[in-house]
């Protein structure tokens, strides 16, 4: 009788092991994967061996021209294996700055590299404008196809843009443009490079420059693996001002970034992968955050998606939005989290935005929010436009995407005009916004959608009313 009990209490757990393993998977949380991620982003380390730029004839006297000494230890320590080139207290004048491979250029405390505002002194390189690739100015500091580079220190990177040279370029009166003055939007300029993107034109015979007035971004780590951008200030810019571009493990660190011209994003990651955005201050003349991934046909025919994007700890203050994906991102964008931020300024637009239109395209996917504290915006908490405009008629047969939204743990005590303003189209609506433990206060209207399907409030209140699931 006891052998046949055991063998029935065999069978029994035999049984249920067996419909265990049948059972599905629990779904591994999205905040689980972004430790995965950052845990394979590599930080550049350097060799310990100092070149000081004094010893190549660099001279802080805020008006040498030091372009020649400050690239040539760059060079030299690259050469040698590697290390830190230091930049002593002092005014740096200078041209465009080169980063080699193995370098860390490393600005001491009161230290300042004051840019050249003469066109004439940055040369033809292979870059970007405003997700076009393009040969064009020169960036203020430039790395291509470079491994292990890094900027540091407590100095200051001053591109000295103002109204009276870069700034003006844009055409608004605002940025000092008056009639009669030249500027980018002349159909020769930057409606040239987009006509030449759609047709196909190589980038190599899109050669711009002298009299076709795009402005070069101020930073700009160009096909890049393993970089730092770590402690310093950086101030008015001529364009976007940090933009890593078909990077690969980029690390910035306390950063801060103050310049309010034209088109000044703080941050712009395009066509890249494994980025972390951390510790830093944006104040800045355009979106705080703008993560792309190419302009229409160009961002087709580069097909790199920009994923596996960390912003955190992050303080957001003027700007179009705290952190945005977009406009141009017709290759796409994936995996982005963002936690343990703050945004606060009545000149801040929006804290989380996403934008394209069906010209650009694109897919945006999987975007996590969560332990954000919103102390004022203008427009919206969260605004997803679809039929975003710029630059005349923008509309064609490549229908954006944007699916799984998702913010928790959000405060904001002067959310605007709107909580959510999202817009969508009938035929691919924008599918998957959750709100969870959310509070937002004077707002004007709770929300306003258009072409959303699956909007899910779990534990949220707007004006103190707890909201339903529409």
């Amino acid at each position: 009788m006891m052998k046949r009990n055991l063998f029935l209490l065999f069978v029994l757990v035999l049984s249920i092991s067996c419909k265990s393993t049948k059972q599905p998977k629990a779904v591994s949380s999205p905040w689980n994967l972004m430790k995965t991620i950052e845990a394979q982003i590599v930080v550049p380390a350097f060799k310990n061996k100092t070149y000081n730029v004094i010893a190549y004839g660099a001279i802080g006297d805020g008006k040498t021209d030091n372009t020649r000494a400050i690239n040539s230890a760059i060079l030299n320590c690259s050469n040698e294996g590697g290390g830190k080139v230091l930049v002593p207290s002092g005014k740096y004048y200078t041209g465009p700055i080169n980063l080699q491979n193995n370098v860390n250029l490393h600005l001491a405390e009161g230290a300042e590299i004051l840019f050249s505002t003469n066109p004439k002194d940055y040369p033809i390189v292979h870059t970007s404008f405003e997700g076009t690739e393009v040969m064009n100015y020169s960036p203020l500091v430039y790395a291509y196809q470079k491994t292990n580079v890094a900027l540091t220190g407590k100095g200051i990177l001053n591109g000295q843009a103002s109204n009276d040279n870069w700034w003006f370029w844009c055409g608004a009166e605002m940025y000092g443009w008056k009639k009669g003055m030249p500027n980018q939007k002349e159909p020769q300029n930057l409606f040239r490079l987009m006509d030449m993107a759609e047709e196909g034109v190589p980038v190599s015979k899109r050669v711009f420059g002298e009299d076709r007035y795009l402005r070069p971004t101020f930073i700009d780590f160009f096909e890049c693996t393993n970089v730092l951008l770590e402690g310093i200030k950086i101030v008015k810019a001529p364009f976007w001002v940090i933009h890593p571009m078909k990077s690969t493990n980029v690390t910035i660190d306390g950063v801060t970034v103050e310049s309010h011209g034209p088109n000044n994003d703080g941050c712009d990651p395009e066509y890249s992968k494994n980025v972390i955005i951390k510790n830093c201050v944006f104040n800045t003349g355009d979106d705080c955050i703008a993560i792309k991934s190419g302009r229409n046909a160009d961002g087709r025919r580069v097909a790199i998606p920009s994923e596996n994007i960390i912003v955190r700890n992050c303080k957001m203050i003027d700007g179009h939005g705290g952190v945005v994906i977009g406009s141009e991102i017709s290759a796409g964008v994936r995996n982005v989290f963002v936690e343990n931020c703050l945004m606060d300024s009545p000149n801040l637009d929006r804290a989380i935005r996403i934008k394209s239109n069906s010209k650009r395209g694109g897919l945006v996917e999987n975007v996590y929010v969560r332990n954000l504290e919103v102390g004022q915006v203008k427009e919206a908490v969260l605004k997803i436009n679809m039929f975003y405009g710029i630059y005349g008629k923008q509309e064609g047969n490549f229908i954006p995407e944007v699916r799984n939204v998702f913010l928790e743990n959000v405060k904001v005590k002067n959310g605007g005009k709107f909580g959510i303003l999202a817009n969508g189209y009938k035929e691919l609506p924008i599918q998957n916004i959750r709100f969870m433990n959310v509070t937002i206060d004077k707002v004007d209207k709770e929300y306003s959608i258009d072409n959303v399907v699956g909007l899910q409030f779990i534990n949220t209140r707007i004006n103190g009313n707890l909201m339903q699931s529409p």
